[in-house]
């Protein structure tokens, strides 16, 4: 297979994957509760390639660079770069092992849809980089060079940083137009076009542009996740988990079935019952941009943040941040009262029956919506 010698950096962000120490198996997750930890493959802007850098905390933090020394002068394309990934096309995940052999130790697994990149090929197993992990798939499992730049732009997100301290969106690409919303440093935004010196945006108040000289471009795909670090995130999510707990019954708070107003509550841990109904009080208050105020005002991750404070768990003011924080639900169906449902530069609190409360804009002020309203980033359970 013809390889062209790239360039590349890679930026540790949250895998949203689960890990097992089972043999090589193409089998299905039966949980519905994913990891926290793990990384996440970042292709940086198409023909320019650049490093990526986040501010989003994840449960562990790693980076891995690769480097290949370009032989010729022209600069690779996000093409190019796919053509160098190795995607795993699976039930569940395909082990990473140490040599090209089932009898080779297991090092880690890639799952569904995660990516590696191609180092070489021996006997029908791909030597691959993916986070932390050095080792070897069975190519059978697996897909590269030109099967792969297809299947790369369907599973990869790609995805707009923010890295002013407040992005006006624009209702269209251009600094003439009307301001529909604005979105905090460091807020990650799901970009569905790109344009000159534009990106096409989905923002709470709709759809709109961000110029891209303010923000930081790149392709997001889940990565390998490694046995050491997998022990880790289980270690730190019973850490957490426990924490939550121990804070929230000190809380008066708190029963198996809760209603606010005209919205109930049931299902799910006694403590994610009570934080949905505790947010629920302050529907029909008003949204305040970077306010935390349940009363007077606040924004979507100053809400969350505000509510989750009353049962004594600190959460960052940042919809980015939140997309990291205690561990992934795999699907809205699986979502319970009291978990994070996080958007493009948005975030919420599930209440149960489909539903989310949030602080959604100046317009509504705090209300309940759909959890489907908009396209889901991530569901991330705190208790």
């Amino acid at each position: 297979m013809v390889r062209n010698k790239k360039r590349m950096t890679v930026c540790a962000l949250t895998a949203a994957l689960a890990f097992s120490s089972l043999g090589l198996t193409a089998e299905a997750a039966a949980s519905s509760v994913l990891p926290g930890g793990g990384v996440s493959l970042a292709l940086a802007n198409a023909n320019k390639l650049e490093e990526v850098t986040t501010n989003i905390e994840t449960s562990m933090p790693i980076e891995s660079i690769i480097e290949w020394f370009q032989v010729e002068d022209e600069e690779p394309t996000e093409e190019d770069l796919f053509r160098n990934l190795v995607i795993a096309q699976v039930t569940n995940y395909v082990n990473v092992r140490s040599i090209p052999s089932e009898e080779g130790e297991i090092l880690g697994k890639l799952y569904n849809n995660s990516v590696g990149t191609f180092i070489s090929e021996e006997n029908g197993w791909y030597q691959i980089s993916s986070g932390s992990v050095t080792g070897y798939v069975k190519g059978e499992f697996c897909v590269t060079g030109e099967a792969a730049v297809e299947i790369a732009k369907k599973v990869g997100k790609r995805i707009a940083t923010v890295t002013t301290q407040t992005l006006f969106v624009r209702s269209e690409p251009s600094t003439e137009c009307s301001i529909i919303g604005m979105v905090p440093e460091a807020d990650d935004l799901i970009v569905l076009e790109e344009g000159e010196g534009w990106a096409k945006v989905d923002v709470e108040e709709g759809v709109g542009w961000v110029s891209t000289e303010y923000v930081s471009l790149h392709s997001e795909f889940v990565q390998a996740e490694s046995k050491e670090e997998e022990e880790r995130r289980l270690a730190k999510e019973a850490a957490e988990r426990e924490k939550a707990n121990a804070a929230a019954k000190k809380s008066s708070k708190g029963s198996g079935s809760q209603s606010s107003g005209s919205y109930s509550v049931s299902g799910g841990s006694e403590m994610g019952a009570a934080v949905a109904a505790y947010g629920l009080q302050f529907v029909g208050n008003p949204y305040v941009y970077g306010g935390t105020s349940l009363t007077d005002g606040a924004d979507c991750s100053g809400f969350v943040m505000s509510v989750y404070a009353n049962f004594g768990v600190s959460l960052p003011h940042s919809s980015a941040a939140d997309r990291s924080q205690g561990y992934g639900v795999d699907g809205l169906e699986n979502a319970q009262p009291g978990d994070l449902i996080c958007y493009s530069g948005h975030v919420g609190i599930y209440i149960g029956n489909g539903q989310i409360v949030h602080a959604s804009n100046e317009r509504t002020g705090i209300i309940v919506s759909n959890a489907s309203y908009r396209s889901i980033l991530a569901i991330r359970r705190i208790f």
